[in-house]
């Protein structure tokens, strides 16, 4: 339990009064984001308010994070909606009455409580199985263009919803097409009524969000624009009657207190498994990536393993109340640290707004357009859509994060969110594949005035040693280098097949083309007797290649180069000591760094 350790040492006075400010105004938008994202997950509002509160509780006592807001997260809503409509898909026709639609909802919040009891139950098999470093092969691109292309498929996915259009929700390959041509197929029909309403919402919601962004720093605390829009449309609504006049869809009524506890129905895990897994994934890497963020920022550090544990924890008992996945939240996290928050206890102030709404509030809530829901969605959205802007600065910096960025946005975007990651999760390994085949041999040369050896191609004051080649390796030798290795060491020490040097054909005017072309790439003279190889940047080795080296080594011999290996760490000098390398030198022939391999070549 955290607590037990940050608590005694909590500073009232100087920390108190900003988390029940900051604790008190996410709350605040915990209510009407919930019951929006609710929505996008496929389920009645009131259990976005149970997702707000139950998973909030949980890792206020397990996390690790100070600064982390968890609850309701749209691309988990996404992902999750699309799931449940694919599990429990609405009869054809759509003509529900009310007792079908209602045995509908249940349905779909069991299936959607089966979501979350599957992806916790994961992250705990995770978690005992200490796997925490796994958040690390989803890089920061990855992430980034995930959830940007996930905005984008939420913003699609309310169009029905602003315009009054009861359209099913589309799922698969391609969604986010089909989806608009439904819309523009259907735009005759749409309400007159809600589209204004949602017209009005969003000439509130962005402006607020643009203020609360510019003015940070002045403000006080963040402008409440949801709460205020949501209770402006209320009393709108129930004053002009819209729903009964103009049909305008509204939440309805709210369920005081809390769902009896319930094990989700064990006989779907199965089927669920599979999108239970991309669910784990996504929450526990947004989720770690922002505490880390924030760690980093406020100078505290975070245990990866026990976020595993809070947020599993806090998917599966959560769950036991019909709640859906959950984790750390991109908007409430950044509004949790503008308006003052210092630590989890925040949660416990946040906790209180949610609970009041569910046990007293709730009522004032029965005439809220729909319609305000969608574009609370879509306002929320803003922070996932402007992390485009990156795009420029990705590209200067480097260029193989950016076409990560991009594959996984497009894949993302065209297909879904769950193919889209795994497309960008398999093609950001094969790039670090790609450029462990890019590496290239570095020749190092004496740096005039000094004992160091530095790259050749760095600088032309640096001396070269006649008869001896120090070359760096800076990359693991597995079985997918070695073909790249053996050709480096063979141009740079002009060894042929079978081991014999090079015959280098010297023309009337000296070297032929090809011999001074040879003699420009090569960081050595023409006659090599000593070759040091620097392993410093070699990190591991296989099998593979660790043969490759031994071999080296016999070529070496038979060529009558004497091979001195430097700087080998533990872990590869072990790998090269079980292929026998022992048996073609000695251990004479190691040491500890190049200066001393160097200068004993010299001697």
């Amino acid at each position: 339990l955290p607590p037990l350790r940050w608590l005694p040492h909590y500073r009232w006075r100087a920390w108190l009064l900003g988390d029940a400010v900051a604790g008190v105004t996410v709350g605040i938008v915990h209510v009407p984001q919930g019951m929006a994202f609710a929505l996008l997950t496929s389920v009645p509002p009131v259990f976005g308010l149970y997702t707000s509160f139950f998973p909030v509780l949980i890792y206020t006592l397990l996390g690790t994070g100070r600064h982390l807001s968890t609850g309701t997260f749209a691309v988990l809503s996404l992902m999750t909606g699309s799931a449940v409509e694919r599990l429990v898909p609405e009869p054809l026709g759509g003509n529900l009455s009310e007792i079908e639609r209602e045995q509908l909802d249940v349905q779909r919040v069991g299936a959607a409580a089966a979501l979350a009891f599957g992806s916790g139950a994961l992250m705990l098999g995770m978690f005992a199985l200490q796997l925490g470093v796994l958040s690390t092969f989803l890089s920061e691109p990855v992430v980034k263009a995930l959830t940007s292309g996930a905005a984008l498929h939420v913003l699609v996915s309310q169009l029905p919803s602003l315009l009054g259009l009861p359209l099913p929700r589309q799922i698969g390959c391609f969604a986010l097409f089909k989806t608009l041509a439904a819309v523009l197929t259907a735009l005759p029909r749409s309400s007159p009524a809600e589209l204004t309403i949602s017209a009005l919402s969003l000439a509130l919601l962005v402006p607020v969000k643009e203020l609360n962004v510019r003015f940070r720093d002045k403000l006080p605390t963040p402008i409440p624009g949801e709460i205020v829009m949501v209770l402006l449309a209320s009393v709108l609504c129930f004053t002009s009657s819209l729903d009964t006049r103009y049909n305008v869809q509204i939440v309805g009524l709210l369920p005081g207190g809390f769902p009896q506890p319930r094990l989700p129905n064990l006989a779907e895990l199965p089927r669920i498994l599979v999108d239970s897994l991309p669910i784990a994934l996504v929450a526990f890497a947004v989720s770690a990536s922002l505490a880390s963020i924030y760690a980093d920022k406020y100078s505290y550090t975070i245990d990866s393993n026990q976020e595993l544990l809070a947020h599993g924890v806090s998917n599966l008992i959560s769950s036991l109340f019909s709640c859906f996945p959950n984790s750390a939240t991109l908007a409430t996290t950044s509004l949790l640290v503008d308006a003052g928050g210092n630590t989890q206890l925040a949660g416990l102030f946040s906790c209180i707004v949610v609970l009041s709404v569910l046990l007293w509030l709730g009522p004032f809530f029965y005439y809220l357009p729909k319609a305000v829901l969608a574009c609370i969605n879509i306002s929320s959205m803003r922070q996932m859509f402007f992390q485009m802007q990156e795009l420029p600065q990705l590209w200067r910096i480097s260029r193989m994060d950016f076409a990560v960025w991009m594959v996984t946005w497009v894949a993302v975007v065209i297909l879904s969110v769950d193919l889209g990651l795994a497309i960008g999760v398999v093609f950001s390994m094969m790039t670090v594949i790609c450029r462990t085949q890019r590496v290239q041999c570095l020749a190092l040369g004496l740096a005039e005035g000094t004992e160091l050896y530095r790259p050749l191609r760095e600088s032309h004051k640096l001396r070269k040693v006649p008869g001896l080649c120090i070359l760096s390796y800076p990359a693991p030798l597995y079985f997918g280098t070695r073909g790249q290795f053996r050709r480096t060491l063979e141009q740079h020490l002009g060894l042929g097949e079978g081991g014999k040097v090079r015959d280098l054909v010297r023309g009337e005017g000296g070297f032929s083309g090809r011999g001074r072309r040879l003699q420009r790439r090569m960081a050595h003279p023409m006659q090599v007797r000593v070759v040091v190889l620097d392993c410093s940047g070699l990190t591991f080795a296989d099998v593979a290649g660790a043969r490759e080296v031994v071999q080296l080594a016999s070529r070496c011999r038979d060529a009558g180069i004497h091979l001195l290996l430097a700087q080998c760490n533990a872990s590869v000098l072990g790998t090269l000591t079980q292929a026998g390398l022992l048996n073609r030198v000695t251990p004479e022939q190691l040491f500890v760094s190049v200066q001393d391999a160097a200068a004993h070549a010299l001697e």
